[in-house]
């Protein structure tokens, strides 16, 4: 007697029984395949790498001696010196070493620049995203305010802030931290505009989810995209606005060196002494440079229009 028999366990004909599915790949995959496409990313990504080591290797490049820091050891005898030999970038009017003070500097700069961010952005997502998200009057209110805000340059913003409380790091962190909110709060807000209104938001509200569950957990990871790029580009602007007070007296003070403070210190001496000008301008083109390329590529690798 012949029986049909079919073998359940085969697989269909041109099938691999013992591939493995496909993991699929994270948003962050793609945006970092398509960041490291970018040349000129890469290129601003290594400046900043490069910067953040200077940073981090500042006290073994410049240690102290018993009495001053790395940064600002003293060589009356020495003073002017060209670049070469010991010191490569050479001295300034004191006999310090350039390229140790510009060392030191990349601390301060990298620290004002993080922290200037994280002010401006936690207070701008926040407010951007309340007046997104829940309109009527709390949207008005929060909005004239970033107009008047608006209606201020930028600098000139800064500038104000820092005379009204004093010269000095933290002030200076906090005015230009302050001057940055707007820009972050109009980006959120119109971002959160195009969110809400989403049927994965309407699926939200139905199972009970309340309001800051559904904006915190919903909304914001759906508007990172611009934040991030947002942060990048802010962190060149808190850089370069920190150099500018610092330049003209209202920022961080001698003899700390920030890039700022040493061009303003170095001014009268550029006829005679080009390098105590060149060295700290360099150091702060270089790093604006680096942070604008990185964000022109996150620009770009959140650009969904790109994927394939």
């Amino acid at each position: 007697m012949l029986t049909n028999k079919v073998a359940v366990d085969e697989a269909p004909v041109g099938v691999n029984a013992d591939a493995k599915p496909r993991k699929k790949r994270s948003q962050m995959h793609d945006v970092w395949k398509r960041f490291r496409k970018s040349r000129t990313a890469m290129f601003g990504l290594f400046i900043i790498i490069a910067l953040i080591i200077l940073a981090l290797s500042a006290e073994i490049l410049a240690p102290a001696d018993a009495i001053n820091p790395g940064y600002d050891i003293q060589d009356l005898g020495n003073t002017f010196a060209p670049p070469g030999g010991e010191h490569i970038f050479g001295t300034d009017n004191f006999g310090r070493d350039i390229f140790a003070r510009i060392a030191h500097g990349a601390r301060i700069s990298l620290y004002v620049g993080f922290v200037v961010v994280s002010i401006s952005m936690v207070t701008g997502v926040t407010l951007g995203a309340l007046s997104g998200y829940y309109s009527g009057i709390i949207d008005n209110v929060i909005m004239r305010i970033i107009d008047i805000l608006l209606a201020i340059p930028f600098l000139l913003l800064a500038v104000s802030i820092v005379a009204a409380l004093g010269p000095g790091l933290r002030n200076v962190m906090i005015a230009v931290g302050v001057a940055g909110i707007p820009g972050y709060a109009r980006i959120v807000r119109a971002s959160v505009l195009s969110v809400r209104e989403q049927e994965f938001i309407e699926a939200a509200r139905s199972v009970g989810a309340n309001n800051f569950r559904i904006i915190t957990r919903h909304i914001l990871p759906n508007c990172m995209a611009p934040i991030i790029v947002q942060a990048t580009m802010g962190m060149a602007g808190a850089i370069l606005s920190a150099a500018a007070l610092s330049f003209i007296g209202l920022g961080i003070q001698p003899p700390q060196p920030e890039w700022g403070a040493m061009l303003a210190e170095s001014r009268r001496f550029m006829r005679d002494h080009w390098h105590m000008v060149m060295f700290p301008g360099v150091a702060i083109a270089t790093v604006i440079f680096g942070l604008n390329m990185i964000g022109d590529g996150l620009r770009d690798a959140f650009d969904p229009r790109l994927k394939k």
